[in-house]
């Protein structure tokens, strides 16, 4: 079967973590890259609803967008690819994506996201730095081109994005983990534009870490890439009962 992938992110269609992934995965399938301008981090599943979007051909397989990563797999989807991609992956993302807070504001995992509510299968990758700020995206390209290669043989549903983490390598295996919780309490940073005019800046803060036993948090930390299935479905479905809810029905 010839496959086709398409490969996007949140950090820009120049990113090497795209690139080292693009490579990799070259001989597996024909892949097309539709990626943002330019970073796009933190923005989650935002579309470019109130002006116009442009699409930039560097070459006949590479699009650049100026938009959101969701922008980028509706006009993928509707304008550049020939047809419906076997998988759609969303990385190499440089830092993790951990938790269920990184995975609810991250444009690395909304990719992957806004894929699997199409109906597609589809998968978002992050890599953690070593201790001294490097990103082996080669090495993290090379061990997601052999889980690639398996899911291809043994798929995987439609509609569920398979979130992944990988440490720094070596790495000593794969953990299937549920999301952990990481609290953030950003830094609101005030001060004066040469106008005159007061703005403020969000930091990021320090994320204070919920209990991470048996969680992606946990798997990353001890070596092992971390693999959470999504939903796309948000429904709380154990507060669906009537009964929980009877005193608000009673109202009408």
């Amino acid at each position: 079967m010839n496959y086709l992938f398409l490969l996007t992110n949140d950090d820009g269609f120049h990113s090497l973590g795209l690139e080292a992934l693009r490579s990799s995965l070259q001989n597996l399938a024909e892949i097309y890259v539709v990626a943002p301008d330019r970073e796009k981090s933190a923005i989650s599943l935002s579309l470019s609803l109130h002006r116009p979007l442009r699409i930039q051909t560097i070459h006949s397989h590479l699009y650049v967008v100026d938009g959101t990563p969701a922008d980028c797999i509706y006009l993928a989807l509707k304008i550049i690819l020939p047809r419906p991609p076997d998988l759609v992956i969303s990385g190499i993302n440089h830092g993790p994506n951990l938790g269920r807070q990184d995975v609810a504001y991250s444009g690395t995992v909304a990719a992957a996201l806004q894929a699997a509510f199409l109906g597609l299968k589809s998968l978002a990758i992050s890599l953690l730095p070593d201790g001294h700020n490097h990103f082996s995206f080669m090495e993290a390209a090379a061990v997601m081109k052999k889980i690639i290669a398996y899911l291809l043989d043994h798929p995987f549903p439609a509609g569920i994005a398979l979130n992944f983490n990988l440490p720094p390598p070596p790495f000593r295996g794969i953990k299937i983990v549920p999301l952990g919780e990481k609290k953030y309490n950003p830094e609101i940073i005030e001060s004066i534009d040469p106008r005159g005019r007061k703005y403020y800046w969000i930091g990021s803060g320090n994320p204070e870490m919920g209990p991470v036993e048996g969680t992606d948090i946990e798997a990353v930390k001890e070596g092992f890439i971390a693999l959470t299935p999504l939903r796309v479905n948000f429904t709380a479905s154990e507060y669906l009962q009537p009964s929980f809810w009877q005193g608000l029905l009673n109202l009408f």
